[in-house]
């Protein structure tokens, strides 16, 4: 493992919490990115060909991962009106709106996906600088998460697919 156990004593304050909350959410970071390369390479794909219907079984085998993972992230984007599905032996997923109408915002959005780690989480450190700091990242963090967002929806599936 890359990772060595360690705590590191500053002014009081253990770093161990901190180095372990930063590897889950490095961990994390990887899940989530493979959700979003997914869902915007599939969808880039369907761009091309808005009217096609495409199974779970042929996106997966194009992306190489398994069905079952293609249609838990394509459920979520059609939970946001992105995708439609049909069931059956003709059935598949389509776009449910125009490539031009649908942003690399609204597919991020709708992966739930946090590019820019944020803590949430109730500070319970006895440290005063180690809370302090927390707060003040945190709120920069945050306003990098929602220019982000912002750029994100400046463009569209069809432009990634250069139309």
């Amino acid at each position: 493992m890359l990772y060595h156990h360690a705590t590191i004593e500053v002014t009081g304050c253990t770093q161990q919490k901190m180095l372990h909350e930063i590897r889950n959410e490095w961990r994390n970071a990887l899940k989530r990115n493979s959700r979003l390369s997914l869902a915007l390479h599939t969808l880039s794909h369907m761009a091309g060909n808005p009217e096609r219907m495409r199974t779970s079984a042929d996106i997966a085998e194009h992306a190489g991962t398994n069905p079952v993972v293609v249609r838990r992230v394509l459920g979520r984007l059609r939970e946001a009106e992105i995708l439609t599905s049909e069931k059956g032996h003709a059935g598949g997923w389509r776009l449910a709106r125009a490539p031009q109408e649908i942003t690399l915002a609204d597919v991020y959005l709708a992966l739930d996906e946090r590019l820019v780690a944020s803590d949430n989480s109730v500070d319970t450190s006895a440290c005063s600088v180690e809370h302090a700091l927390q707060k003040r990242v945190s709120g920069v963090l945050e306003e990098i998460e929602q220019s982000l967002v912002q750029k994100l929806g400046e463009t569209s599936i069809s432009e990634v697919r250069g139309g």
